[in-house]
Formats: structure tokens, C-alpha cells, sequence
């Protein structure tokens, strides 16, 4: 096998995550398909001991052909593309129920409103964690701005995406939280907080002279790592029917965390401990 027919090889571990991303950019499972492909092109085109990283090479390459498909779409003024999938001959029917049903139409329609290069900044950074820096290089544009790009998205798409009302969805993203504050994980915090994350909390949940709004996921991870001690007295429940955290030490309620989930990260959480207010909480033990 020469090295041209092993970098093909290895294309092929890529694929699944690209064509993820060029479906979240452009809407259309055959518009992502031909993204993938000639990234595919550009690859066995290029010398082949000139790539690094091949994971990142491609993703740069598929993100820059995505953005110029979106421009070129909006100098045409055409409307947005799929929002379901149309099955043809040719294309592999489960794959593309399976790109649709990640997604959703609700969110390809806030992503539509997006300019090329906010969609681009959101969908790499907030969905597939790349680095500003690889964003940067892709718009030609510097690490700060790429970062201002993908906050601007992330406002017009949190602003026009309602709450998760699915409980079985709260519940994996209420379970992640807790138990990385109990483990004390970091990291695995900041993979279920939105990265403009708000914590809100009564006068009665936090010290005198603490803070009562925490904004940000670094700054809330941190809050939650501090909280990891009474996390061992905490378990999911049901307040006023949505996924909550019941603090109840001695099986007394002390504090409730309840949460806005949307896309599947934590983008509020609200700490109520003052007497007057639990009382009027309707909580229910969560089956499992």
C-alpha cells in the first residue's frame, strides 16, 4: 500500500465526524456529502507527507468548503435546504435519518439565520470543541474574533431554542452534572455547561458577600467543584415537573438546583434554599 492509499485509508475514520459537521453547516445531507468528497479530493491531491494532523486538515478543509457553499447560497438568496431527508437511490438511507435525527429541523432553522461565519464558529467550537485558533485560520480571521463570532451565535441560538422539554434528555444531562461535582471532574463539567452558563441563587444559598450570579462555564465549574461536599446528600428529582437536584441531608430539603437545558448543555441553573420557597415546590422522586 503506498502512502497515498494509506492516507485514504485513514480518510475513511474521519468521515462519520466531517460528514457531522457539514451537515450541521450547510442543512443538507447531499450538500454534506459533497463537502466530505472534496475534501476527499483535495486530500489525494495533496502531497501526502505534507499533513500532520490529519484529523484537523480535513476539518479545516471541510469547514472552508462549507463556507464558501454558505456564501454562495446567500449571494444566491436560496432558501434553506433540507430540513428533513430526502432518500435518493444512491444515498444510504440509514446514514441520513441518522445525520437528521442528531440535529433536528428547530435547530437547522436557528442555524439558517446565522451569518456564514457565526455558523461556522458555532458549530466547530460549540458542537465539536475545536480550538479558536484552528476557527481563526479557517475565516482568516484572528483567535479573539473567531471567539466573538461564536458568542454572537451562541446568544441568537440559545435566544430562539426552548428549553428541552424531554425529561429522559434533562435527566443524562442533570446525572453528568452531579456526578463530575461529586468526582470533582473538571472537565467533564465543562462538557455539559454551555460555555455562557448563569448560576442564579437566593439570598439563603451562598455566604454573605458571595456573589449571587455566576456567569460563565469556567466560573461555574469551579462554583460546582465547591459544592462537590454536600453533592453526596444530593440526588436527581422532579421539581415542578422538570429534572432537578435536591440537596436533602437527614432526608431534610435544604437546597434545590434546578436547570435550562438546551441542545443538551446546561445553560442556567437557579440554587434555591430559602424556606419560604422550597415549601411551594412541587418534588417527586425520579424513577431509576
Amino acid at each position: 500500500m503506498d502512502e497515498h492509499d494509506w492516507l485514504v485509508e485513514r480518510f475513511e475514520d474521519h468521515r462519520g465526524r466531517l460528514q457531522a459537521v457539514a451537515y450541521r453547516m450547510l442543512g443538507s445531507v447531499s450538500d454534506a456529502d459533497d463537502a466530505v468528497q472534496e475534501a476527499l479530493l483535495r486530500l489525494v491531491r495533496r502531497p501526502a507527507g505534507d499533513i500532520e494532523n490529519l484529523g484537523g486538515w480535513l476539518t479545516t478543509v471541510v469547514g472552508r468548503v462549507c463556507l464558501d457553499m454558505l456564501r454562495s447560497r446567500r449571494s444566491r438568496r436560496e432558501e434553506p435546504l433540507d430540513s428533513h431527508v430526502v432518500v435518493d437511490g444512491a444515498a444510504d438511507p440509514e446514514h441520513e435519518a441518522l445525520l437528521a435525527d442528531s440535529v433536528g429541523p428547530a435547530l437547522l432553522v436557528v442555524l439558517e439565520a446565522l451569518t456564514p461565519a457565526e455558523r461556522l464558529a458555532f458549530v466547530l467550537h460549540d458542537l465539536f470543541a475545536t480550538p479558536f485558533d484552528e476557527i481563526a485560520e479557517i475565516l482568516g480571521r484572528s483567535p479573539e474574533a473567531a471567539k466573538m463570532l461564536a458568542s454572537r451565535a451562541r446568544r441568537r441560538v440559545q435566544a430562539a431554542t426552548p428549553p428541552d422539554p424531554d425529561l429522559a434528555r434533562q435527566r443524562e444531562v442533570v446525572d453528568a452534572f452531579l456526578a463530575a461535582a461529586r468526582g470533582g471532574d473538571l472537565q467533564r463539567l465543562l462538557t455539559v455547561l454551555d460555555p455562557d452558563v448563569t448560576v442564579r441563587a437566593d439570598a439563603a444559598a451562598v455566604p454573605t458577600g458571595a456573589p449571587r450570579r455566576v456567569r460563565g462555564a469556567g466560573a461555574v465549574a469551579r462554583q460546582a467543584l465547591a459544592f462537590s461536599v454536600r453533592a453526596r446528600f444530593a440526588r436527581p428529582a422532579l421539581v415542578n415537573g422538570t429534572v432537578a437536584i435536591v440537596v436533602a441531608p437527614g432526608d431534610r430539603v435544604t437546597t434545590i438546583l434546578t436547570f435550562t437545558i438546551k441542545l443538551g448543555k446546561i445553560t442556567g441553573i437557579e440554587i434555591l434554599a430559602e424556606p419560604a420557597r422550597l415549601r411551594h415546590l412541587h418534588i417527586a422522586d425520579l424513577a431509576g
